[in-house]
Parts: C-alpha cells; sequence; structure tokens
C-alpha cells in the first residue's frame, strides 16, 4: 500500500510542519489507528523527547551563570518588554533557507535589542518541537558564534542531538569526538545513544557499544537511557532483552518513569500477556515514587483495543481524562481516536464538543483527527457535516481533510462525489498529494479504469522533486498496468507507465521486460530502447537480452 506523510500545522504560524496527529483535553487517548510496536515506540520517542527538554530546561536553569541568564548581546533596554516579538520573527521565517535564522538574530541586536539565553534556549525547544530542527540548530551555532553566551552541557547535548537530524549520525559523531573531555558526560554521552537508537535500526552495534563505553566510564545513567535500550529492542522484535533492560535499569536504582511504564506494558502486550500488563500498571499506580502520566493510560487503552477488551479500554480511558492538567490538544485526540476504535460514538462527540469548549476555534490537526474518527464509525454524514463546518472557518486549506473525505467516498463508490470534492478543493488551491493521487489511481485500478489511473500516476511522479518524495508503487500494482498494456497492445500507455517509474526512482528488469513483451505483442519495434535500457542502467539477463534482439533487432 502506498503510505501518506502527515504533517501537523505549527499554531504560531499557520505553516504545516511534519508531526503527530495529535491534540490535548481534559481527557485523553491513544492515536487514531491501532498501536503496533513500531508506532508505539515511535509514539514513545515523542513522549519522551518533550520530558528530555524539560529536563534541559531545568539543567540549564541550574548550570548557567547569571549572565548567561540575563543578556546575551546587545546593550538596548529600552524594547526588552516584549521577547516573545523576536520569536514571532524567527517562526515567520517557515522553511527559509540556511542563513535566515542568523540574519534574523544580527538584525535584531543592531536594532539595539537585547537578548536573553534562556528565552533562546526555550525558543529552539520550540523550533525543535515544530520540526525545524535547521533553524534550532542554526539558533545554536549563533549563540555559541557570540562571546557574550556560554554552552552548557545541557546546550552541548542539544545541539548534538540537532546535528544528528540536520546534518547526519557522522556530523553529529565528529561533534562529540571534538568536545573536551569535560565536556563528555551524561549529556552529550546521553545525546549520542539518543541520536543512534532512533537512527531506524541503522547503527544497533553503535548503540550498544556506546551504552558500554558509558558504563565503563561510570557515567551516571537515567531513565532516558535505559529508555531509548528498550525501545531499541522493541524495534528489533527482542521483547525478552526489553524485560532484562527494564532489570538491569531497576538494579540500578533507578525509578521507572511514565513513558518506560508504557513501553514495559506494550512489551507484555506484544507477548499477548495481558496479566503482566496490568500488573505493571498497578505496580506504578501504588509506588509513590512513580508519577503515570496520562499517556500511560493511553497506551494502556490501546492495548485494551488491540486484545478486543473495550469496558477495560473505557475504564482507562476514563483513569486518563483525570490525569489532564495542561492546556494542550493531545489527550483530546487520543481520547476521540480510541473511543472510536471501540464504537463508542457518545463518547466521540463528548470530547469533541469538550474540545470545542476548550479551544473554540480548533486546528486543522483537531479536525482532522475527528473526521479519522468519524470514518472509523461509518459515519459518512457527520463526517460531511464536519467537512462543510470546517471549510467554513479555516484560514488555511489543509488537503489532508479533503483526502480524508475523499477516502471515504471512494471506499464507499462513490467516485462522482470524491471528484466533485477535489474540483473544489482545486478551485480553492488544494495540491493533490501523494495520498490524493494514489486513493484515486488504487479506484481506478479496481475498476479496471486504466487510463485514469494512469493519469493519476502521472500526477503523483509529476509531483516527486527528489528521493525523500518518493514513493513506491505495490508489485500487484506495478504488475496490474504493465499485464492491461499488454494485454492491450497499448504500447504508448507503457510507455507512460515507464516513464512514471523512472521519475519515482523504481523502474526496473521487470518493467523493462514487460515493456518489451508490450512491444512485441503489438508487432511493433523501437531501436533506441537499447540505449534506454543501457542509460537506465538496468542489468539484463538472457531473456530480456532475446526480447531487446526481437524489439530492437541485432545487437550493434
Amino acid at each position: 500500500m502506498i503510505r501518506a506523510d502527515r504533517e501537523d500545522q505549527n499554531p504560531l504560524t499557520g505553516v504545516q510542519n511534519p508531526s503527530n496527529v495529535v491534540a490535548y483535553n481534559h481527557r485523553s487517548s491513544p492515536v487514531g489507528k491501532m498501536i503496533t510496536a513500531k508506532r508505539f515506540v515511535r509514539l514513545l520517542f515523542l513522549w519522551s523527547a518533550a520530558a528530555t527538554k524539560m529536563r534541559f530546561c531545568a539543567a540549564a536553569a541550574a548550570t548557567s551563570s547569571p549572565a548567561d541568564a540575563a543578556v546575551v548581546m546587545a546593550v538596548g533596554t529600552k524594547e526588552k518588554k516584549n521577547p516573545s516579538v523576536l520569536y514571532r520573527r524567527l517562526s515567520a521565517l517557515g522553511r527559509a533557507p540556511q542563513g535566515r535564522v542568523t540574519r534574523t538574530l544580527d538584525k535584531w541586536v543592531n536594532e539595539g535589542r537585547s537578548v536573553c539565553a534562556d528565552e533562546l534556549i526555550r525558543y529552539v525547544k520550540v523550533l525543535r518541537r515544530y520540526q525545524r530542527h535547521a533553524h534550532a540548530l542554526e539558533l545554536m551555532e549563533w549563540m555559541e558564534n557570540n562571546k557574550n553566551t556560554k554552552m552548557t552541557h545541557v546546550s552541548h547535548a542539544m545541539r548534538l542531538g540537532l546535528i544528528a537530524k540536520v546534518r547526519g549520525i557522522e556530523a553529529a559523531e565528529k561533534y562529540f569526538s571534538d568536545l573536551p573531555e569535560p565536556l563528555k558526560n551524561e549529556h552529550t554521552f546521553g545525546a549520542l545513544l539518543s541520536s543512534y537508537c532512533s537512527e531506524k535500526n541503522k547503527n544497533v552495534d553503535k548503540s550498544f557499544s556506546l551504552y558500554n563505553e558509558m558504563k565503563n566510564r561510570n557515567i551516571a545513567l537515567n531513565t532516558q537511557v535505559h529508555f531509548n535500550l528498550m525501545s531499541l529492542y522493541m524495534r528489533l522484535g527482542q521483547h525478552e532483552k526489553v524485560l532484562t533492560q527494564y532489570q538491569e535499569m531497576k538494579s540500578d536504582n533507578i525509578v521507572p518513569d511514565s513513558i518506560t511504564c508504557s513501553i514495559l506494558m506494550n512489551c507484555y502486550a506484544s507477548l499477548n500477556d495481558i496479566e503482566s500488563v496490568e500488573r505493571v500498571i498497578k505496580e506504578a499506580e501504588e509506588d509513590d515514587k512513580v508519577t503515570l502520566l496520562w499517556s500511560a493510560y493511553s497506551s494502556l487503552a490501546a492495548i485494551y483495543c488491540s486484545a478486543g477488551l473495550p469496558t477495560k479500554a473505557e475504564n482507562a480511558l476514563k483513569k486518563l481524562e483525570t490525569l489532564i492538567y495542561a492546556r494542550d490538544h493531545k489527550p483530546y485526540h487520543y481520547l476521540i481516536s480510541l473511543y472510536a476504535k471501540i464504537n463508542n460514538v457518545e463518547e466521540v462527540k463528548r470530547i469533541w464538543k469538550s474540545l470545542k469548549t476548550i479551544f473554540p476555534k480548533p486546528s486543522n490537526l483537531s479536525y482532522l483527527n475527528m473526521l479519522q474518527a468519524l470514518d472509523k464509525l461509518d459515519d459518512l454524514s457527520g463526517q460531511q457535516d464536519l467537512y462543510e463546518e470546517w471549510q467554513s472557518v479555516c484560514t488555511l486549506f489543509d488537503v489532508r481533510l479533503a483526502n480524508s473525505l475523499i477516502g471515504s467516498y471512494l471506499r464507499k463508490d462513490m467516485i462522482q462525489q470524491a471528484q466533485s470534492l477535489w474540483e473544489k478543493s482545486s478551485k480553492r488551491g488544494a495540491i493533490p498529494n501523494f495520498k490524493t493521487c494514489f486513493m484515486f489511481l488504487d479506484h481506478f485500478l479496481q475498476k479496471n479504469d486504466m487510463n485514469s489511473a494512469l493519469v493519476w500516476l502521472e500526477t503523483a511522479a509529476s509531483s516527486s522533486s527528489g528521493k525523500q518524495d518518493r514513493w513506491k508503487l505495490s508489485q500487484d500494482q506495478v504488475d496490474t498496468f504493465l499485464k492491461a498494456f499488454e494485454d492491450a497492445n497499448d504500447v504508448e500507455g507503457a510507455e507512460r507507465f515507464c516513464e512514471c517509474l523512472r521519475r519515482l526512482g523504481h523502474l526496473d528488469l521487470n518493467a523493462y521486460e514487460k515493456l518489451l513483451q508490450t512491444y512485441l505483442a503489438a508487432n511493433l519495434k523501437n531501436p533506441k530502447l537499447r540505449q534506454r535500457i543501457k542509460d537506465d542502467k538496468i542489468k539484463l539477463n538472457s531473456q530480456t537480452n532475446k526480447l531487446l534482439e526481437m524489439v530492437c533487432g541485432d545487437n550493434e
């Protein structure tokens, strides 16, 4: 199946930024889809990142000198009243290229304005939260290049993590290697380990090697270190090692936190051991040293949902509601999604009403989450009404919401309504993303309307601007296209299809063989195919060579 990237909207800018579909209320719930081990670990990394940022902030306050906390640069004091003006300038940069943050900060200082170090670190954290890692890194580098600022151990750790995200692990390793020995402590070691563990299993050996080095150096280990390794083991499917790591954490007299309990529960759930899941949450509730957050109960509710225990899931969600203490969208979205999973329509609507009470102008993300919940509940009428409501109030059109309703229409074979909705969206300036294209493509493939499917594939291919944008058709989809063109002797269609594969970076030997067979079926020749195959660096086998000779003539 085709995957679709999700985006969050930065409430400070209105810019769409990659992030998670989440929100907050005096109730909370897990993600809209069933939380698999892989997806669960990804969510825990997000929760962990938030907790880590809070620890960084506290540590920075403890280690900064009075001078650091007071002023970074500039003498002017008359315009210190509203420091948020600077963040608004930084936020307004959106996805501006490298250098714009530096120019913005230099301009601010040249205007005679002062800059507080603590505020800049706070801006770094907010930029990082909204996935603007390059800007956050540039801000930190600007701070380091100014004589009036001093990088703390925590600041170095933050910068190392940003370098890993922006410039890659090798650059982060070099940064770590170049640090003076006194700065190679639990903060910077921990940041490097976190970067290793979050690299989609690319640095497994390095993760364990660094962990052993930390132990050999007697570097203080904390919950975050153990969580990173437990998460890595979960992604590797090594559930027994998750439990071993947890026992090692306990032997180090480290008190588990909420996210550690969550990953431990999910580990037992992966082993189909619900009894142990319940034991973990019960022990945590009875331990005065453990502070359980709402996210732990959203994890528990998701586990119950997956296990087919709706009553227990609902009880966990009720408990979750009592733990919401901040003005945040996340718990609201989780509650809506989980209640939808257990088909509790009344609770879904109650939470949505509560969300709108707390947030009178719900974000695009909130509307999207609710649309997805109504889709799960098979409430098309409710989706249509909600979509119309959103359209009447939205200031920034979000193609994901259109995609959500279009997907519902297509699943119900309501192609005219889906096309009409897309036409209206286009008039509002909507640009189809890959999900839009492939939803229509899949529908038309199922209806054997190859020409319409190919048009949407061409739209997707023309939107692909680089490797990061490339999507891959399933092998079944590729075979369906190629067989249809061969059966119809449609050389033009086969050529158009292969050009799409080329643009998407997935043109291979199989596609060329089918293209050659289509030429033969149509009794057509094309001597240029030999050079094209060579240019595309396709390795030929004996069968392809024979086909090539028949379509292109003898080998030159």
